[in-house]
């Protein structure tokens, strides 16, 4: 049940799918009137209305409507539905579902609440309560934030739940045999003489059943696939090649196009000559966009070639041409008139801070990539007045408005096929390839056209993850920090991400951006006197989510302050952090990793270690990184890491992320680095943008806790306190105390 209250009679909507003898089940979780997401599949006489499960004479469909970008969602949302359905996921297929505001994700609003995840108080608690309500109107059908499985946790389990008992009640009235007598089983309602009436052969008769209220959820104890490692659903298909991403799309008739904007980003096109260009053979077409062009051609390496053929005027930047400029305008920003946002203010931290011998420091972290190895792709057919658009994105409903837009027809023409993502770590709920597809499709009108951004596009146009600048003051005493004054600058994401419409609606101008001090704010150290300002510097490159968002750089800046304040204040650096945490759930992932690593031990030969704690994304995690000094430089030997979820719905695929995140926070701490020179971006492909590779990858150990209230996701959390736990590690070893990531410009690695 939600917490807005009692479901009524018509909560549940049980649809029918008469003429095709099937039936859709959904679960409404209020009472406002929700899309109907299946209405453009079915035919006459035929209705759904907020589905998950879809039963038709040909077997079983779960819908799945989050994206799938290599994070095992699909199976694990698959799964939620199966547990109370009473199916064994080698019987269902999976679809991601079409764009709807009914596969809104209530989760992804929290993330932006003005109180802690570990505030557990009445107010909000209450506010969690209604964040379905701005998630359904403004159509947050979004992936990110690791949102996916504590949002679909009751609402998809529900979903499953009220199929299998209208199920039962549809075979009730067949058999003349009461509910209380039958019960379910691998797809099959089992009457008591063992007889089996398959679900498939349910669906016409369940078509006409409605359910009072909701069936109880099946306790933990009574889990047959939840709590268990999974086989991927998506496995053999991605392993044999039949897997479809974007980039795979193939329509008769197709061409192909690529893409070239402005090395200035954000940067106009001022004038552009295509004749030779278009002179080449297999060249269709060269497209004006407004900030760059679209060769259309046979076939991309065709379009590709083409690119280079083109003569272009682009008009000068309006930003520093170089990164050091970048960082001036940045460091600019610390003062009161371009505050964003002071979350937290404990205690007196001036009077604290006045007349004391002061810790200070300043952090950096540079522009980042998100290298995904799929670049940006998406296929467009513009026909008879309606878009069909297939595309890998994070934010399906975003991506129908936005197409809408960028070919001036109304959204209700267009049509979005959701595939799978060839990663996306933010890169695809960026609106560009999409708003590209479409303007290129309303100029090549009944020709199917799949674009591809060339790797160099993708790579050196951005947007990125924004620099930013940490800075602290502080004060220990006894042994204890006594006060902290810490702040952090940057580019705002949301700023960005609403002009360039990746926003699911508008964003007004006085909110403040809350990923700018994300995971700073909010951490659970009890000290007295303790203040966080977030400042918003002049837009400079275009800036966006990048996997953990702001925590990826406020985790370095916290966690490597942390580091230098139990070094002042002459503190074992785990026992510090133990006895100022004031959430047990945060305490116990700490506790846990100093055990995995045996942190109390030190550390044998040229070794040493360091460690760093994160709240992120409602889920505390703690790492400890072990390095070795060898001839040929640093390596990184082991990570441990302990994490809190709630529940572990899957622990294998819950390893599998933890894995992946520290890999994308270690391949971020020792290489990874956008900069500028003359206006444009160095930066182009995967030679000069060295992502971790494999002799890099140390072991990594890692260990699920489930005590925090809530149930919480992993896509995010691994990530932050990575590079922190790095640069701590390399102070423990060499006495340097590194400041500016990379941190493979200060030292060298193997």
């Amino acid at each position: 049940m939600t917490r807005l209250g009692k479901y009524t009679r018509r909560g549940f909507i049980v649809a029918s799918v008469a003429v095709a003898g099937g039936v859709v089940f959904g679960v409404r979780t209020y009472r406002a009137q929700l899309e109907n997401p299946l209405i453009a599949e079915l035919g006459q006489g035929e209705a759904a209305l907020t589905p998950y499960v879809k039963i038709t004479g040909d077997g079983i469909t779960l819908i799945t409507p989050r994206a799938e970008m290599g994070q095992g969602i699909h199976t694990t949302l698959a799964s939620l539905v199966a547990e109370e359905l009473d199916v064994e996921l080698d019987q269902v297929r999976i679809a991601h579902g079409p764009p709807s505001s009914a596969y809104f994700n209530g989760g992804v609003v929290e993330e932006g609440y003005p109180f802690p995840t570990t505030d557990l108080g009445t107010v909000p608690e209450f506010a969690r309560a209604q964040r379905d309500i701005p998630a359904v109107f403004l159509g947050y059908q979004i992936t990110g934030g690791s949102t996916s499985t504590h949002d679909a946790y009751v609402k998809m389990r529900r979903a499953g739940a009220v199929a299998r008992e209208t199920l039962k009640t549809a075979a009730a009235a067949r058999a003349g045999i009461p509910v209380a007598r039958l019960s379910t089983e691998g797809g099959a309602v089992v009457l008591p003489d063992g007889t089996r009436i398959p679900y498939t052969e349910l669906a016409a008769e369940a078509a006409a059943v409605d359910l009072a209220d909701a069936p109880e959820l099946r306790p933990r104890s009574a889990w047959r696939i939840l709590g268990k490692s999974q086989d991927r659903l998506d496995v053999v298909d991605k392993s044999t090649g039949r897997a479809i991403y974007a980039s795979d799309i193939r329509l008769p008739g197709m061409r192909f196009g690529a893409l070239r904007r402005s090395p200035f980003l954000g940067g106009r096109l001022r004038s552009f000559d295509a004749s030779a260009a278009l002179a080449m053979p297999r060249v269709d077409a060269v497209i004006d966009i407004g900030n760059g062009v679209v060769v259309v051609a046979a076939d991309t390496w065709a379009a590709m070639q083409a690119l280079d053929a083109v003569i272009y005027d682009w008009a000068p930047p309006d930003y520093p041409l170089d990164s050091a400029g970048h960082f001036e305008v940045i460091a600019a920003a610390f003062r009161p008139e371009q505050q964003d946002s002071r979350q937290r203010d404990d205690g007196n931290v001036a009077d604290a801070l006045a007349g004391a011998q002061a810790i200070e420091g300043e952090y950096r972290a540079p522009y980042l990539a998100h290298a995904t190895m799929e670049p940006m792709s998406a296929a467009a057919l513009m026909q008879d007045g309606a878009l069909q658009i297939w595309a890998g994105t994070q934010g399906p409903t975003v991506a129908r408005r936005e197409a809408a837009l960028a070919a001036g027809i109304d959204k209700q023409a267009v049509t979005i096929t959701t595939t799978l993502l060839g990663g996306g770590f933010g890169r695809r709920g960026e609106m560009d390839f999409v708003q590209i597809a479409a303007k290129v499709a309303t100029q090549m009108q009944g020709t199917p056209v799949l674009l591809t951004y060339p790797r160099e596009e993708d790579m050196s146009r951005g947007p990125y993850r924004p620099a930013a600048i940490g800075r602290f003051r502080a004060v220990v005493a006894d042994g204890l920090p006594l006060a902290v004054d810490i702040a952090t600058a940057s580019p705002s994401i949301m700023a960005g991400i609403d002009a360039r419409g990746g926003a699911p609606a508008p964003i007004p101008a006085f909110l403040p951006d809350f990923t700018l001090s994300q995971a700073l704010w909010d951490q659970p150290y009890g000290i007295a006197n303790y203040r966080v300002t977030g400042y918003r510097s002049a837009p400079l490159l275009p800036a966006s989510f990048w996997r953990s968002v702001g925590a990826s750089q406020n985790s370095f800046f916290h966690e490597c302050m942390m580091d230098e304040l139990a070094v002042a204040a002459g503190c074992d650096p785990v026992e510090m952090r133990l006895a100022l945490i004031t959430d047990a759930p945060s305490r116990a992932v700490l506790a846990a990793v100093a055990d995995m690593a045996d942190w109390g031990t030190a550390p044998v030969g040229a070794r040493a270690r360091g460690v760093a704690f994160a709240l992120a994304f409602g889920v505390p995690t703690a790492q400890i990184v072990e390095i070795e000094d060898t001839p040929s430089g640093i390596i990184v030997r082991d990570v441990w890491v302990a994490a809190d979820v709630g529940v572990a719905l899957d622990p294998r695929n819950l390893d599998a992320q933890l894995i992946s995140g520290v890999s994308f926070g270690l391949s971020a701490a020792i290489g990874e680095e956008i900069t500028l020179t003359d206006g444009a971006v160095d930066q182009s492909n995967y030679h000069d943008y060295p992502v971790l590779r494999m002799y890099q990858a140390p072991r990594i150990h890692t260990r699920i806790l489930e005590n925090q209230p809530h149930i919480r996701g992993i896509g995010e959390p691994g990530t932050p306190a990575t590079a922190p736990a790095l640069a701590n590690a390399i102070f423990a070893l060499t006495g340097q105390r590194l400041r500016d990531l990379p941190l493979g410009r200060s030292v060298v690695f193997a």
